[in-house]
């Protein structure tokens, strides 16, 4: 009787150590997971921040192209921007068109 409660025993530890680990790489996996997703997030923030901290403003890019770059940007007319559409093999040249929703 005492082998077989000692067997008992020993098979429940076995059992309950197996559940445990098996939760334990499930929890890592998710951890895991999160932070690489935290990590991609992070970057995407950073390169948004970036972006909006330089270029918020034309009078910023306007104030960086005297600073930096003197003669080499021109400001254009928006009109004369157009836009090159490829849709179902047929290539258009439209105006550009500022839409507000």
């Amino acid at each position: 009787m005492k082998k077989f409660a000692l067997a008992v025993v020993i098979f429940f530890l076995v059992l309950s150590t197996a559940i445990i680990k098996n939760t334990t790489k499930q929890i890592e996996d998710e951890i895991f997971t999160a932070k690489e997703n935290i990590r991609v997030l992070k970057s995407e923030f950073e390169n948004v921040l970036l972006e909006y901290d330089y270029l918020s403003s034309s009078e910023r890019l306007l104030e960086y192209q005297f600073k930096y770059f003197e003669d080499d940007l021109i400001q254009k007319n928006i009109n004369d921007i157009k836009v090159y559409n490829i849709s179902n093999d047929v290539n258009k040249i439209q105006n550009f068109k500022i839409i507000k929703e």
